[in-house]
């Protein structure tokens, strides 16, 4: 499946040594962006055709996939029966992912992403997460996270981002978990359609307050200078329209059970 075949390339973190420091954000994406192309390896899974490439600077050396996917479609009908108008599968949206995530406080659970040109090729670079399992792996194995309640919140913040982006392919195989038990969101090229309703208001009972917050001061104008060159016109108006629902949904959940049970 589409999601299965990226999610098993984002999975394969190259690790680093134990003793070197996690680069922050801005250094990976600068890191990504200007870093040299050591190897670049077709992968034989994955409808997209990504691509594992080997990066260095000289003092790092980390992987990242590149997809160059971009397709458009008045309609497409899938083998499961569904139909989907409008269709886009672009590796524009996993940058503009990125961006919405850090614009909105949640860049500890997207992997940085940028644009490159590789082997004449334009597409988006993701920063290969170092991983332990998948949440399919984590259930076939029956695994347990140490923190249940910090696990049931991350779950939670997920839903949410997943609901403002309008997400159309989040599944088991594209949710990472590290040894530390951090919950990671990857493969966004079937994202941000223009659909202005929630898909799934019922499985949002809960928002961390910052987020909820930071969606309340969010602007249309902040949104259109980070990601308008990777988005339309009517996907970000999508996009701010979910914003205002989720906003009025949490607000309405508070009201019905008190905010200590929704927020967090």
């Amino acid at each position: 499946m589409h999601a299965y075949a990226l999610a098993a390339l984002l999975v394969v973190a190259q690790a680093q040594p134990a003793a070197s420091p996690e680069p922050d954000d801005e250094r990976i994406r600068e890191f990504l962006r200007t870093a040299s192309v050591v190897k670049v390896t077709s992968l034989s899974k994955g409808t997209t055709r990504p691509r594992r490439v080997t990066l260095s600077d000289g003092t790092l050396t980390h992987d990242a996939v590149f997809q160059v996917i971009d397709e458009a479609k008045p309609i497409e009908r899938f083998a499961s029966g569904k139909v989907e108008l409008d269709f886009r599968d672009s590796w524009q949206f996993n940058i503009a992912a990125s961006e919405i995530a850090r614009l909105v406080g949640l860049g500890h659970m997207v992997p940085p992403a940028v644009e490159r040109v590789i082997n004449g090729q334009r597409g988006s670079l993701v920063w290969w997460v170092e991983w332990e399992w998948d949440e399919q792996m984590r259930r076939a194995q029956k695994l347990v996270p140490p923190d249940r309640a910090d696990w049931a919140r991350q779950w939670d913040t997920a839903r949410v981002f997943g609901e403002l982006i309008a997400d159309t392919d989040r599944n088991q195989t594209n949710m990472l978990i590290t040894r530390d038990w951090r919950l990671w969101m990857v493969d966004f090229t079937r994202a941000f359609r223009r659909s202005k309703q929630l898909r799934t208001p019922g499985a949002l009972v809960r928002c961390p307050r910052a987020l909820l917050e930071r969606l309340r001061t969010l602007r249309d104008e902040e949104v259109r200078a980070a990601v308008g060159y990777y988005l339309r016109g009517g996907e970000i108006e999508a996009l701010m329209e979910r914003r205002a629902r989720l906003i009025a949904h949490f607000e309405k959940l508070v009201a019905e059970r008190g905010e200590h049970l929704v927020l967090f």
